[in-house]
C-alpha cells in the first residue's frame, strides 16, 4: 500500500515536472496544502488564484489571503458572479458545471497573462464518488488534479497539512452556499444571504461544521453528529430557533443524521409501511 509520504513524494515530482502552475486556491485545507507544496517546489513560479463570488461567504477570501501571506506566496484575487449565468441560477443539476466553467475561465486568463501553461486544483480521490458536475468543467478546461493523480484522500491531506504546520489544517470543510438549495429552486442573492446569515448564527455559538439546508419555509440544520446534543440543549435550541426565524424561516429543524456532503442529492427516502399504507 502506498503511504501518504510516498504520495507526497510523487506530488513533489509532479510539480517539478510541470515547472510552473496557477493553483485554484479557495483558502480551504485541500487547496492550501496543494498551494504550499507548489510553492515549496516552484517558488515564484507558483501562483494562487482565488475567485471572489457572492456564492461564498466573505470570510473565505480573508482565509485565502492569510494562508497566502503565511506561505509568502504570489496570490491574486479575481471577481466572478455566477448569479449572472442563467444555467447557474436555474439550478437544474448543472449548477456546479457552470460555476466551474466560470471560475476556470478566470483562472486560465490569469495564467495566460503570466505566461503560465498549467492550472491545477485540489480535487481529491474522495470527490470522484459524489455527484460532481464540476469535474466535467475541469476536464474540458485541461485543469490537472495532482491529488487524484497520486491517490490522496481528504483525511490524508488533512494529516499532511497538520504535519506541515499549516495554520488552517483543521478548518471545517466549506462549499458554495448554493449547495444548500435543492435542485430546481432558482438561486438568488437574497436566498444566499438568508442562508449565510442563518449559518452565521450557529458559527457564533461555536459550531464548527455547519450547513443550513433551505427547504422553502424550513431551515434544516446539519452539524457534526457529536454536536447535535448541544444544539438540542434548550438553552441553545431556543435562541437558535428564534434568531433563524427572525431571518425569515417559519420552521427550524435539526437533521438527526448530522452533517454529510451531498445530502440534497438524496431525492427520496425508501418507502415504509405504516398502518397498512406506504408513508
Amino acid at each position: 500500500m502506498t503511504t501518504p509520504e510516498q504520495k507526497y513524494a510523487r506530488l513533489q515530482s509532479i510539480f517539478r515536472n510541470l515547472g510552473e502552475v496557477v493553483v485554484a486556491f479557495s483558502g480551504g485545507v485541500d487547496s492550501s496544502y496543494l498551494f504550499s507544496v507548489a510553492v515549496d517546489e516552484l517558488g515564484d513560479r507558483a501562483l494562487g488564484a482565488t475567485a471572489l463570488s457572492p456564492t461564498f461567504a466573505a470570510v473565505e477570501a480573508d482565509d485565502a489571503r492569510e494562508v497566502a501571506t503565511y506561505l509568502k506566496a504570489r496570490h491574486e484575487l479575481f471577481d466572478t458572479d455566477q448569479l449572472e449565468i442563467p444555467g447557474f441560477v436555474e439550478n437544474d443539476g448543472r449548477r456546479c458545471y457552470f460555476c466551474r466553467v466560470d471560475m476556470f475561465t478566470g483562472i486560465k486568463e490569469i495564467a495566460s497573462s503570466h505566461g503560465i501553461r498549467w492550472v491545477v486544483d485540489g480535487t481529491l480521490v474522495d470527490d470522484l464518488g459524489d455527484v460532481r458536475p464540476g469535474l466535467k468543467a475541469r476536464d474540458e478546461n485541461g485543469v490537472r488534479s495532482p491529488f487524484v493523480e497520486v491517490g490522496l484522500t481528504k483525511d490524508e491531506v488533512r494529516t499532511l497539512a497538520h504535519n506541515r504546520g499549516l495554520p488552517n489544517w483543521d478548518k471545517p470543510s466549506e462549499s458554495c452556499l448554493a449547495s444548500r438549495i435543492p435542485l430546481g429552486v432558482p438561486v438568488s442573492f437574497d436566498l444566499l444571504e438568508k442562508i449565510s446569515r442563518a449559518e452565521a448564527v450557529l458559527h457564533e455559538l461555536g459550531f464548527r461544521q455547519v450547513r443550513v439546508r433551505h427547504h422553502g419555509a424550513i431551515a434544516r440544520i446539519e452539524v457534526d453528529s457529536d454536536e447535535i446534543s448541544r444544539l438540542l440543549d434548550p438553552d441553545v435550541r431556543a435562541p437558535v430557533t428564534e434568531r433563524i426565524r427572525q431571518i425569515g424561516y417559519a420552521f427550524v429543524t435539526v437533521d438527526l443524521a448530522g452533517y454529510r456532503t451531498g445530502s440534497l442529492n438524496i431525492r427520496s427516502a425508501t418507502p415504509v409501511k405504516v398502518g397498512g399504507r406506504t408513508a
